[in-house]
């Protein structure tokens, strides 16, 4: 099989192992089937932008192009620090898109991927944020109105736990179970004055368990970007969170968004 195209975020399906496609322009390659199977992944030198689609040197922000990154509402730090959303201030670069993806349901949750931390995500993309972030298990805690209720939240509880992932331990092996629900509740005898405002609707205390489709985790994580590394042939030992796991080293393929790309099974 050999199949050309522009990379994107994996897509993932739920169940008793997440299911992986990985996405080439239109086309979908199914991965489960490969792990343990020898591949080859070309970087053809070319990046196009993934919102605008004209060529660039370098990806930013994982696909964009120079000037998208400084005129999309996607692309604004309060992406990647939601209690700085500006929406109600009426400074959104693109108001119609804050409506859709700010101005809606989100839900704060507790998981655990390398130890326990605390997270946010649109009410829609649950499950699938916990799959990316690689997380074993998930802990829903609450619903509130709106992206920067999230943010506000988040920081709170980010002062009692941790609130990103370390990707690197992520991708060494299976955490140690955590008791979330018991976590939970310490952090609510901690701070629940303080989150009690923001909360819009209490979750079921229901711990999801994520299993993922790797035969064996490396000892040592070693990255492969595709800017330096641009042909990677070699055993595909398991896909976590949004990395391809190979014998010897992990490619993100979110970072490697809007890249053209040879996929080759051999």
């Amino acid at each position: 099989m050999k199949i050309e195209g522009h990379l994107r975020k994996m897509k993932v399906s739920p169940g008793e192992i997440v299911s992986y496609q990985l996405r080439l322009d239109d086309e979908l390659v199914p991965l489960n089937e490969l792990v343990g199977k020898k591949v080859r992944l070309t970087f053809l030198e070319k990046i196009h932008c993934i919102s605008c689609g004209k060529l660039t040197k370098k990806s930013w922000q994982q696909g964009y192009c120079y000037p998208c990154t400084l005129k999309l509402a996607e692309c604004d730090l309060c992406i990647v620090k939601p209690e700085l959303c500006h929406f109600s201030k009426g400074t959104c670069r693109e108001p119609s898109w804050g409506e859709s993806h700010c101005m809606q349901p989100h839900v704060v949750y507790l998981a655990n991927s390398s130890g326990a931390k605390v997270g946010i995500t649109r009410q829609t993309q649950v499950p699938t944020r916990w799959i990316d972030q690689g997380a074993h298990q998930a802990l829903p805690l609450f619903k509130v109105k709106t992206r920067l209720d999230s943010g506000l939240v988040e920081t709170i509880l980010g002062k009692h736990v941790a609130d990103k992932t370390n990707w690197q331990r992520m991708l060494k092996g299976v955490p140690e179970i955590i008791d979330l629900v018991a976590l939970s509740q310490e952090l609510f005898e901690k701070v629940g004055d303080e989150i009690k405002p923001f909360i819009a609707e209490m979750m079921p205390q229901e711990v999801v368990q994520l299993n993922y489709p790797v035969q064996r985790y490396p000892e040592k994580v070693k990255s492969l970007g595709l800017d330096k590394v641009p042909v990677i042939e070699d055993e595909l030992v398991g896909i976590k969170g949004q990395y391809l796991i190979f014998a010897n080293g992990v490619t993100n393929m979110r970072n490697h968004a809007g890249y053209l790309v040879r996929w080759e099974t051999l």
